[in-house]
């Protein structure tokens, strides 16, 4: 990371933005590969590692996403795929391609950075932060430039400034935390006023849950992430051209009545195919948390927030809700008790 970078975060611990890069002996360099952050308020520390701040414990919920996104760094990238797949979805939860010069843009959950090459591209200042080691391999894939900073953090008490950025972005994320409502309403302060929050979530309805993944998720979330992907890597190729032909016949819901997913529809080649069909099928069996959610839920947040100019609708990955923070807007409202807690910040000696 950049030093210059440091005074975007706060401590998550007492929201203090005394932070200072500490390494007996050595003055501060341009750029801080390793050593530890503290915060001069209340001591806490934060390593950095590979060049990235690390405002998490190194073991939690999202171990699975760090896996297998290391695994699958390039697989969902339109660099690699040479087709425009992320970069359609990005734009249409956004509402449609805007100038984006000038504009200070939070990706919450980035993954292996699939948005994140396309906001790049955008002319975006573009801070994103992973919960997992996912935020790595979206390091490693984007090109150094001084409109990206990466860091790890965790959605439901991000070490930023509050409302300072003029879109906060969180797509294929939401439903995959301990609580949803909670995680939105966190997001929401971050949005400055006038600004943006654009989000995505799993659907949810009858046809959505007779999925096998909410047959099969008791037994699999539970597994060692290495032998359940395994078991998907071995399985997963013999049943792409089973899907396939059920979708022919059927359609979307003939494709689901095998246990995988697969997106030849979409024109990827069959190779690239196979590979977003083992990582997608992974992706569906294996992390701790899956809530999907209802076109009403999802308003009811942008309510419960006071944003206004919203638009909650169907879109490309399910349930696609857009907002802006009104314009004099001074704090957005507390969550209920009952949306979940703010996980406990990690102070981490490296």
């Amino acid at each position: 990371m950049k030093s210059t970078r440091l005074h975007l975060h706060v401590c998550p611990a007492c929201r203090s933005d005394r932070l200072a890069w500490q390494d007996v002996g050595t003055p501060v360099p341009e750029v801080i590969e390793s050593g530890t952050i503290t915060c001069q308020s209340c001591d806490c520390r934060f390593a950095v590692r590979g060049g990235l701040p690390r405002f998490v414990p190194e073991d939690n919920y999202a171990q699975s996403f760090g896996f297998q996104w290391n695994l699958h760094a390039r697989t969902q990238l339109d660099s690699h795929s040479g087709m425009p797949i992320s970069h359609d979805r990005l734009w249409a939860a956004i509402g449609g391609k805007v100038d984006m010069h000038g504009q200070c843009v939070l990706e919450a959950g980035s993954g292996a950075g699939r948005f994140t090459e396309v906001l790049a591209a955008s002319g975006a200042d573009v801070v994103t932060f992973d919960y997992s080691s996912a935020v790595d391999a979206n390091a490693r894939n984007q090109p150094a430039s001084p409109r990206l900073h990466f860091f790890q953090g965790d959605i439901f008490n991000i070490p930023l400034v509050e409302a300072s950025f003029d879109k906060v972005l969180c797509l294929g994320v939401i439903q995959h935390t301990p609580a949803p409502q909670a995680a939105f309403m966190s997001l929401a302060k971050y949005v400055r006023p006038g600004g943006q929050l654009v989000v995505d979530a799993y659907t949810r309805n009858l046809a959505a849950l007779l999925q096998w993944k909410y047959v099969l998720r008791p037994i699999t979330r539970r597994m060692r992430k290495e032998t359940l992907y395994k078991i998907v890597e071995v399985l997963t190729p013999p049943l792409v051209p089973v899907a396939k032909l059920l979708r022919r016949i059927a359609g979307r819901l003939g494709a689901r009545l095998v246990p995988i997913v697969e997106y030849s529809h979409l024109g990827l080649p069959p190779r690239l195919n196979v590979q977003w069909a083992i990582l997608d099928t992974f992706d569906m069996y294996s992390p701790a948390h899956d809530h999907p959610q209802s076109l009403s839920s999802v308003a009811s947040w942008f309510e419960a927030a006071g944003f206004e100019n919203v638009s909650v609708r169907h879109g490309l990955n399910g349930v696609v809700g857009s907002g802006h923070r009104p314009v004099g807007a001074n704090a957005i409202p507390a969550a209920s008790a009952n949306t979940g807690t703010t996980a406990t910040p990690a102070a981490i000696t490296p």
